[in-house]
Parts: C-alpha cells; sequence; structure tokens
C-alpha cells in the first residue's frame, strides 16, 4: 500500500471513530430517540453493513465472532449511548479511550508484561489526568455520564483482548453486532411503550452504525496490516482531540480549561506508556479500534 494511500485511511477511520461520538450526542440530545433505541438501531445498521462488507471481501481468513465477545460489544455500545445523554463528545472520547487503554495495559501487566521507569511515569500521569478531570467542581463532567463511559471502554477494552487472533477481523465484528442486536433489541423492548421514535435520530443512529462504525471498522482494518503495532495505538491518540474538535464546530460545545489539561496529561501519559519498541511492520498486536 502506498504511503498516501495509507494516510488517508487511517485519517478516515480515525475521523469515524471521532464521528461516532458526535452522532450519538447529537442524536440523543438533538432528537427524541432515546439511548436504547439509539443502540438497537447502531448495532443492526453495523451489523448488516458488516456483513455486506464481509461477504464481498475474497481470501480473507474466516471467523464468526461469540456470544461472550457480543455481551462485551453489547456493554460498550448500551453505556456509550448512556453516557452521552450529559457528556459532550470530547470528554466522553477522552474517557472511553482511556478506559480502554487503561483495561488493555492492566491485562498485559496481570499477565506479566513489565512497564519501564518511563511507562510507569506515564500510567500515574494519565490516571492522575483521569482523577482531574473527575474530582467535583463547576467543570467536572456528570458522574453518572463519566461512570456509564468508563464502564463502556472496559468493556470495549475486553471486547478488543478477545477479538485478538480470533480471525478475520470483518467477519468476526459482523458476527458479533449479529449477536448483540438481539440484545438491544431486548433492552429496547424494556425500556419501554413511553419511548419515541424520532426520523431525524433514526438516521443519526442508522449513520453511527453502517458508516461511522461498519465502514470505518473497515478502512481501519484495511490500514491496519501497513502500521506497526505502536503507530496504529498511538495514532488512535487523535480520536479525543478529533471529538472534542467536532463538539466545538458541529455542537456548539465549550472547551473547558480542565478538559484541555486532562487531555493533555491522559492522552500524553498513554503515549509514553504506548511508544515503547517498535515491532516489525505488521506485527500483530495493534489494539483494536474503539468509538
Amino acid at each position: 500500500m502506498s504511503r498516501s494511500r495509507l494516510l488517508c485511511l487511517t485519517a478516515l477511520a480515525m475521523a469515524a471513530f471521532a464521528g461516532n461520538s458526535l452522532l450519538c450526542r447529537v442524536a440523543l440530545r438533538g432528537s427524541a430517540l432515546d439511548a436504547a433505541h439509539f443502540t438497537s438501531l447502531r448495532l443492526a445498521s453495523g451489523a448488516i453493513t458488516l456483513a455486506v462488507l464481509a461477504q464481498s471481501r475474497r481470501g480473507a481468513r474466516q471467523g464468526v465472532g461469540n456470544w461472550l465477545s457480543a455481551l462485551a460489544l453489547f456493554a460498550y455500545a448500551a453505556g456509550f449511548s448512556l453516557a452521552y445523554r450529559s457528556l459532550s463528545a470530547g470528554t466522553g472520547a477522552l474517557l472511553l479511550f482511556g478506559a480502554v487503554q487503561a483495561t488493555m495495559i492492566g491485562q498485559g501487566v496481570r499477565r506479566g508484561e513489565r512497564l519501564s521507569g518511563r511507562q510507569c511515569v506515564g500510567l500515574l500521569l494519565a490516571l492522575g489526568g483521569l482523577i482531574a478531570l473527575l474530582l467535583p467542581g463547576l467543570t467536572a463532567p456528570p458522574l453518572v455520564g463519566s461512570l456509564w463511559m468508563l464502564g463502556a471502554g472496559f468493556a470495549w477494552g475486553v471486547y478488543s483482548l478477545r477479538g485478538r487472533g480470533a480471525g478475520d477481523p470483518v467477519r468476526v465484528t459482523a458476527g458479533n453486532f449479529l449477536r448483540a442486536t438481539p440484545l438491544a433489541l431486548l433492552w429496547s423492548l424494556w425500556n419501554g411503550a413511553g419511548s419515541a421514535w424520532d426520523g431525524l435520530g433514526i438516521g443519526y443512529a442508522i449513520a453511527s452504525g453502517a458508516l461511522a462504525s461498519g465502514v470505518g471498522y473497515a478502512i481501519w482494518y484495511s490500514a491496519l496490516p501497513s502500521l506497526r503495532a505502536t503507530s496504529a495505538a498511538t495514532v488512535q491518540l487523535s480520536v479525543p482531540v478529533l471529538a472534542a474538535l467536532g463538539g466545538v464546530v458541529f455542537l456548539g460545545e465549550g472547551l473547558t480549561q480542565r478538559l484541555m489539561l486532562a487531555s493533555v496529561t491522559i492522552l500524553g501519559g498513554i503515549a509514553l506508556v504506548l511508544v515503547k519498541d517498535f515491532p516489525p511492520r505488521g506485527a500483530p498486536s495493534a489494539p483494536l479500534p474503539r468509538g
């Protein structure tokens, strides 16, 4: 793959992941659609899109997904939607990103991986920034929404860890989206008859599932084999920044000093942890995308 094509695909994938935050936020803030129905539509449209893309791929490895991974995917999608009822796009993406990376780094440490001195400093910086962001104050994000997003990040971290080596990533993701969809539909039914369908909200949810999730993941998986593992992990640092900028430009959200300082501290700390060694091109250890 040429360098220009790789850069283009990577940029499109990061924009899609940030777009998930924007689409969810605007749907739940600007339409009558609730979190449960948004999640159902997102997963269903994502499953259809990914299934079509998987069938169009030639020479790909096999993969079908499984119910445990689908449960983790549903937990992520549900927490993501519930969190964006109150969080801004940038704050939500930052909390999600921090929780995902903390989960994956923590699993590595639990399995016996050793952190260097620089990585330990980075981990402490990231944790300190997260704590500073959540401390009570006038500009602190809503606690309930923050907890939902941290839970969503943990679930996506578990999903990503379970997906390593599971087969062709597009086919596996399609299978997991398909299995997670009935779980979301059951949640929608349980959520009640008082929930309203909204044409604009439906459009946002389908765009989130089909474009930002389905097509976005497919683009990312196309670029991933040509990226170094560390580069693939580090480039995802751009997603919270893109989400915050998109929130300012498209949703009229503000950037508080607390959020900016926390972003620099959290993302900088995670970068210190991730940028350790540079494995050979095509190394299989790059994390799966989030968003």
